[in-house]
């Protein structure tokens, strides 16, 4: 694993787990590693689930820095990923975009509820965000992302957040989204997040939606459910703020669980 390196250029750092059958029922963790920022802790579970929290160990991702997290649920295992607490983009001495990168892996009949916290996206801060799923045709899946554009009282930096899932070998969502100062004109406006300050996904994939897709509906105000071409369903939402944001989020969760 790659070590922290501190340069102009910013922070690097990565943080990498692996969850496995451990053939008694539940779910070991042979690997869980993580350096400098990123900090990786396994909290109490019940039954088959492993879990883990995220822990931001230093303010950033700040302008330079470079973070990557990567998760690997193999055959069986059942992990559970949470964060500590909120991310938050900073502004950096160099003036260099940063990048988070997120990669996860879910084998056959393995299972992920990826649920951070908010990412806030503070004024000055220059944010790239990647997130890539791999999920195998009996994988299942429960991610959420929440991002917050500026804290109480200021404009948000620039944020660009891209979420690309491939569910066995096919991409069935690749989306990029960018907000604030730079991002294309229209951000902002009625069509994107008409004046709202919190913009939410979950994405859910289950074997049973290929043969039993969801239908597309509205939620909420503004939040809509729609059904991906494969076992997925993803539910886009607006708010203007991130607690009501994380209301319709898992009001949309407990309606597909239903």
């Amino acid at each position: 694993m790659d070590r922290v390196t501190t340069a102009v250029t910013g922070v690097r750092a990565a943080a990498r787990l692996v969850a496995r059958d451990d053939g008694r029922g539940g779910t070991a963790l042979p690997v869980l590693e993580s350096d400098g920022p990123l900090a990786l802790r396994r909290t109490r579970a019940s039954g088959a689930e492993a879990r883990v929290v995220l822990v931001g160990a230093m303010s950033g991702p700040l302008g330079g820095d470079h973070f990557s997290v990567a998760a690997e649920v193999q055959e069986g295992a059942r992990l559970h990923v949470g964060s500590a607490a909120a991310t938050i983009a900073l502004p950096g001495q160099t003036k260099g975009e940063a990048h988070y990168d997120v990669r996860l892996a879910v084998a056959d009949g393995a299972e992920l509820h990826w649920l951070p916290e908010q990412l806030i996206s503070a004024g000055g801060s220059d944010l790239y965000v990647t997130t890539r799923i791999d999920l195998a045709g009996t994988g299942r899946l429960v991610l959420r992302e929440e991002q917050v554009l500026g804290r109480v009282g200021e404009e948000p930096g620039r944020l660009c957040s891209r979420l690309v899932l491939r569910v066995a070998g096919r991409t069935v969502l690749d989306q990029e989204l960018t907000c604030g100062p730079g991002a294309p004109g229209g951000w902002d406006g009625p069509a994107v997040l008409a004046g709202h300050r919190a913009v939410g996904q979950l994405l859910v994939a289950r074997p049973e939606f290929a043969t039993h897709p969801v239908q597309s509906r509205r939620l909420a105000d503004h939040a809509v459910l729609v059904p991906l071409a494969g076992p997925a369903a993803l539910v886009t939402a607006v708010a203007p703020d991130a607690l009501r944001l994380r209301r319709v989020l898992d009001q949309a969760l407990a309606a597909l669980s239903g």
